[in-house]
């Protein structure tokens, strides 16, 4: 038979369900859940979607302790039934406040509320606040973890999910409110999680920002831009080390000295009388690395659609720019192209510099591109785009052209972390039939591509 806290805590998440998917409340459910609480000991305010987690935690500080780690399977297995009860109460709690349905219209309040309840899931899940939300987390697996050992769902197996969800419902409560009242507030604004969402915003609306408002802007960006490059450095700092280059005599110093070698190549030189080995001839390691002045020439589509591989672009080139010898191009453009390689070193400047928007006409960035193209077998061409453009037939001859130069061109349906994008199916199979196929658009394939001709 069904114990009476398996029918508490299946009242519980039921409630749960039906006031994430209805504004309205079922009097039933909404009574049973009253006395459920109750019963266990727990204040009302914790069934009230209007009253913040923070605003529970002051009134009742002992419940802090049981928010954190809340969610974190290691924490579930050692619950009786009764505890199951209770933590089903306080995570319906942070579920509901932080997904139910927002209103039409946010206040800078109503978001500075929410960020906190986002926090307190973040730390009920064994995380640091805007952990999650800031894309830093990872290692954990997907897939659908079902219920932990006493029925409490076990979302730290959708760690990877629910970090982008959360930046998603955030990026749609900063669309909901005035983005340039909470810029104005250094308080508010330090508050802000940045995000590409929060970034394309801001992108757009920056000229129209001054003072203080342009100051936080210009700050939250500066952040998101260095994060992305945290990652993507270490990325290519790994894939960009050249072959060791054998016709290079290795220098004859004690840092270089090959120790294991040189032994193993005297052993026969061994005294077994004198217990001592004698050394005809040293071994060094080889260190040179054989690299080969390269031309990386990118080029952007800055249309709305393309915000995301815009921004990881701009950082992607800095850091190329920032290898020995490879001289780094960036173009980005829209229905007008613009040469931004003197700010390549600096994706910030870039991309203050970058107008977000308008329709697609490539023909405009080829005019740029072409000219750059001096040593076609040391140049790769990287052209990312959804490849919805306005001269379709010229371009592609043009890319093609290229492509038949000997120079490497390289199409890229968009520059995201998760790889998604749409591409004009028209150039996709012209670009397969060509032997240039589009790459998806993940971040560590472009990379791996770039690595191989940079190396090769």
């Amino acid at each position: 038979m069904t114990e009476p806290e398996d029918n508490r805590r299946q009242v519980l998440y039921w409630r749960l369900l039906a006031r994430l998917f209805d504004s309205e409340e079922q009097a039933a459910l909404e009574a049973a859940s009253v006395a459920v609480v109750e019963d266990i000991g727990l204040p009302s305010a914790v069934l009230d979607p209007n009253v913040a987690v923070d605003s529970v935690v002051q009134r009742h500080p002992e419940l802090a302790a049981e928010f954190d780690g809340l969610m974190v399977p290691e924490a579930e297995e050692s619950r009786d039934k009764a505890a199951e009860v209770r933590c089903a109460a306080l995570v319906s709690k942070v579920l509901l406040n932080v997904f139910a349905p927002a209103p039409p219209t946010v206040t800078a309040g109503q978001l500075s509320r929410w960020q906190a309840d986002a926090g307190w899931l973040e730390r009920a899940l064994g995380c640091r606040p805007g952990e999650l939300r800031g894309g830093r987390r990872g290692g954990a697996p997907t897939g659908l973890g079902g219920t932990g050992g006493g029925g409490t769902p076990d979302l730290s197996t959708l760690l990877p999910a629910i970090g982008p969800e959360l930046g998603g419902i955030e990026a749609d409560l900063v669309k909901r409110m005035r983005l340039r009242e909470v810029l104005a507030d250094p308080a508010l604004a330090a508050k802000l999680t940045p995000s590409m969402s929060l970034i394309e915003q801001l992108l757009r609306d920056k000229d129209n920002l001054s003072g203080v408002a342009l100051a936080n802007a210009k700050s939250l960006i500066r952040r998101y831009v260095d994060e992305i490059a945290e990652v993507l450095r270490t990325q290519v700092e790994k894939a960009s080390t050249g072959k060791v280059d054998r016709s290079v005599p290795p220098k004859r110093v004690y840092r270089n000295l090959d120790l294991d070698r040189t032994i193993w190549k005297n052993l026969t030189n061994w005294s077994p009388e004198e217990e001592r080995l004698y050394v005809d001839r040293l071994y060094y390691k080889q260190t040179a690395k054989k690299t080969t002045p390269q031309r990386l020439i990118a080029v952007v589509d800055q249309s709305g659609s393309m915000v995301d591989s815009m921004v990881n672009c701009a950082v992607l080139a800095s850091i190329f720019a920032g290898l020995p010898k490879v001289d780094v191009h960036l173009i980005a453009y829209d229905t007008q192209a613009l040469d931004l390689t003197p700010w390549v070193h600096d994706p910030f400047e870039t991309l203050l510099r970058t107008n977000l928007g308008g329709g697609n006409d490539g023909m405009v960035a080829m005019a740029l591109t072409q000219p750059k193209i001096a040593e076609p077998a040391n140049t790769v061409v990287v052209w990312i785009s959804d490849f919805y453009e306005t001269r379709v037939e010229q371009l592609f001859e043009s890319m093609a052209a290229i492509h038949r130069s000997g120079a490497k061109f390289i199409p890229v349906g968009s520059v995201t972390s998760a790889g998604r994008g749409s591409v004009n199916p028209w150039f996709r199979e012209r670009f397969k039939d060509l032997g240039t196929p589009v790459i998806s658009g993940h971040i560590t394939k472009l990379v791996h591509e770039l690595k191989t001709f940079l190396t090769s």
